[in-house]
């Protein structure tokens, strides 16, 4: 994934609403922008990087990010539909927001350094909303967009997808460098990796690698690369029949049993309960 600073050119100096609805639309590889941005996934599934995060996602899901945080949703077997709002700079303007009755959204921008999933419970109510600021006027979309950010402000249900502030303030060279990991990663995950291997790649030593991954993603390589398995191996718990032990091995895992423990690490379940669980969620759906 090649990272990218993406432009958001927009009518409003305060903010943009768009509805994607086709591949083209959804898909922009590995970027940032300095607009705070709020998604709202309508249908279908895929993998989504936010920052130092990998996680599966799938139709109602909404999800909050920060400025020149970094991020990519990639689809998998059908076009993603979401609706997608960008905050502006101008938005936080301190002549008006830096008021007090603007306090908690004030702080809930600040969160969404983080990067914020918010409540499936959460996200359902404001549903409706999110398909009335597609249509309404521009004065009607700004009082909706206050309402909405002013519902998540007091939503404390909601998670963090990255453990500290993960803005992309990276130079060229460390872009270059996260980016040869991730596609290694990628094209070699089901078999052993090392750190000599991936080192090498960038011309270090394993050590100096260890040190500047860690700092650089704020986590160790191996979490990083345990998490990526344990994501493909969510995939294939949604989408196919195999036997747990098959899905241990096909996702990059040498031992089951810390497949296991790495599985409820991630994903505070077990494998086959993560099953059952997504099964229930498929069988209801609400309108």
């Amino acid at each position: 994934m090649k990272p990218h600073y993406k432009p958001i050119p927009s009518e409003s100096k305060l903010f943009k609403v768009e509805f994607q609805k086709t591949s083209q639309e959804f898909y922009y590889p590995w970027h940032y922008h300095a607009e705070l941005e709020l998604t709202f996934i309508l249908s279908g599934q895929g993998v989504r990087y936010v920052g130092n995060s990998i996680e599966n996602f799938h139709g109602e899901e909404l999800v909050l990010l920060g400025s020149n945080l970094p991020h990519v949703w990639t689809e998998q077997d059908e076009p993603v539909t979401a609706i997608v709002i960008y905050l502006k700079e101008d938005f936080f303007d301190k002549n008006w927001m830096h008021s007090i009755e603007f306090e908690s959204i004030r702080n809930l921008s600040v969160l969404m350094n983080k990067g914020i999933k918010v409540d499936p419970e959460v996200a359902s109510a404001l549903k409706l909303k999110f398909y009335e600021l597609l249509n309404a006027s521009p004065f009607e979309k700004l009082m909706i967009l206050l309402q909405v950010l002013e519902y998540l402000s007091h939503n404390h249900k909601s998670r963090f997808l990255c453990g500290q502030e993960f803005t992309f303030d990276l130079d060229d060279t460390d872009k270059t460098r996260i980016n040869c990991v991730y596609d290694y990663i990628q094209k070699n995950y089901q078999r052993q990796v090392s750190l000599a291997d991936i080192a090498s790649r960038l011309n270090m030593s394993e050590e100096y690698f260890s040190r500047y991954f860690s700092k650089t993603m704020k986590k160790p390589f191996f979490e990083f690369l345990n998490e990526y398995k344990i994501n493909r191996a969510c995939k294939l718990l949604i989408e196919t029949d195999k036997q747990i032990s098959e899905i241990c091995y096909a996702s990059g895992f040498e031992s089951i049993p810390f497949f296991y423990r790495q599985f409820k690490k991630f994903k505070d379940c077990q494998p086959k309960a993560y099953r059952i669980n997504f099964q229930k969620v498929l069988m209801y759906q609400p309108v």
